[in-house]
């Protein structure tokens, strides 16, 4: 297994038990607005295009794909795939040991179509931190993601899926809604390729956001037999900002 994928497998196997029940199973307090209702939220319709075609979640069965913590020496083989079967993910990216190690991936995921969006820097529970760190994790990948692609990310996720109303107020400022998740295949915890193909299937409904990371060896292997099999199922991929469209990720919101 690679560093990467090891170091984040021990850290989120640690916290699973904890702060990831919570986060997922919706049993906390916190708000968050689901794809359907941001669509309904909208002033008024209008068409979300993109380079795969445009797609109107308000009548397609949609579902979004989403990746945590890259790039990674995965990246280009899920890149791949994702051509060739013409479907768009969103790419929520790391800084440190990953956008600046592998800048011409994030460069890549944005002229493909893709929407690349932040983690944060390194990493850091975003709840434990000062608002002037909850700051730099953010701006930081923010910078660099504007310099590769020329456009400033507006959505990010927090990792361990962790925020709070400081983190709410710091992303508000910074123009970033937050993305959780609603599907999750836990593949920090295997490598067992048609585990995470069986654990995304059982999950998914309509309006999906579904959580995996291309640092783990067994994720990119899934991938062609999770489209294949809810494409079969009558699902169409769309990134988030489709997802929500015609409604928009309004900063400061955190959307499940």
């Amino acid at each position: 297994m690679n560093k990467t994928g090891d170091r984040f497998r021990t850290a989120l196997m640690s916290v699973a038990a904890a702060s990831l029940a919570l986060s997922l199973s919706g049993c906390g307090s916190l708000d968050t607005t689901a794809p359907s209702a941001a669509r309904a939220q909208a002033a008024e319709a209008s068409t979300t295009q993109a380079r795969f075609g445009t797609v109107d979640c308000r009548h397609a069965k949609c579902v979004a794909l989403t990746f945590d913590a890259g790039p990674s020496e995965h990246s280009t083989e899920l890149l791949d795939i994702l051509k060739e079967k013409q479907v768009p993910a969103t790419f929520f990216l790391l800084g440190k040991r990953h956008i600046e190690k592998y800048p011409e991936l994030v460069k890549r995921m944005a002229d493909e179509g893709h929407e690349v969006a932040s983690h944060t820097w390194d990493h850091k529970i975003l709840t434990k931190l000062t608002p002037a760190e909850i700051r730099e994790e953010l701006e930081r990948p923010n910078r660099e993601i504007e310099r590769l692609t020329g456009q400033r990310p507006t959505l990010m996720r927090p990792p361990q899926g962790r925020t709070d109303d400081r983190v709410h107020e710091i992303c508000e400022e910074l123009g970033m809604a937050e993305v959780l998740w609603s599907v999750t295949a836990k593949d920090y915890t295997t490598n067992d390729s048609a585990l995470i193909r069986k654990r995304v299937l059982n999950q998914v409904s309509r309006d999906g956001i579904i959580l995996l990371h291309d640092i783990y060896d067994g994720t990119v292997p899934a991938v062609p037999g999770i489209i294949d099999a809810l494409k079969a199922r009558g699902y169409v991929f769309v990134t988030v900002p489709q997802l929500l469209a015609p409604g928009k990720a309004e900063p400061g919101k955190v959307y499940r």
